[in-house]
């Protein structure tokens, strides 16, 4: 299911829209086969009497707990939205109570992710974004390639920054407060982990000081 086009602001278009990957099922999927499992193994190796009547009767119990678990975790992941769009990062979460984070790419200052050698090997992992403001940093789990979703928010600045200039007063001059340090040091980040070049940095640096 893809994000409502309804949340979407004027002009802003989807770049990247994600669920949380199939690892979401993972513990739930993992409880359903082994309570499957042990019903096998009870009606295979043990004689009728209480102890299979007990173990059995513990078998349907887990598998109708993980069985309502797997319902419980398809709902979440059809409600459960990472989204990159050409002004900002977009989490929502919940089926009855919503909860969500909103960044936009301009507040973004660094995109790191991490995988163990599990996650490696099924393609998961996690993403820390930094940003300024009260919040700070974020983390999101069950990112599917989150080194791709890395490059992808990046990218999607980079293009930000070079149609973005800061917003200006009637006299074309940036307003007071901060505006333009605050890009200065934005770009200077940017530039920092290799997501501008020399040039690139540069040239907008340029733009937003004449």
């Amino acid at each position: 299911m893809a994000f409502p086009a309804r949340l979407l602001n004027d002009h802003e278009t989807v770049v990247l829209d994600l669920h949380p990957h199939w690892w979401f099922f993972g513990p739930p999927a993992i409880m359903f086969g082994a309570s499957l499992l042990l019903s096998m193994v009870v009606k295979a190796q043990l004689e009728s009497g209480l102890l299979e009547d007990a173990l059995t009767y513990l078998a349907i119990a887990a598998i109708v707990v993980s069985a309502a678990w797997l319902v419980v975790q398809l709902v979440k992941w059809r409600t459960t939205y990472f989204v990159v769009t050409s002004d900002r990062l977009i989490y929502r979460e919940g089926v009855v109570a919503r909860g969500g984070v909103e960044i936009p790419l301009q507040r973004v200052n660094n995109v790191n992710f991490s995988q163990g050698i599990l996650e490696r090997l099924i393609g998961v992992g996690d993403l820390l974004i930094e940003s300024g403001g009260a919040d700070g940093q974020q983390t999101f789990t069950d990112i599917a390639q989150p080194e791709k979703v890395q490059n992808i928010i990046q990218s999607t600045i980079r293009g930000s920054l070079h149609g973005h200039r800061p917003p200006v007063d009637g006299t074309g001059a940036i307003p007071v407060g901060g505006s333009l340090a605050d890009e200065l040091e934005r770009l200077e980040a940017l530039r920092d982990r290799g997501a501008l070049s020399d040039e690139e940095f540069e040239t907008l640096k340029r733009r937003l000081i004449t």
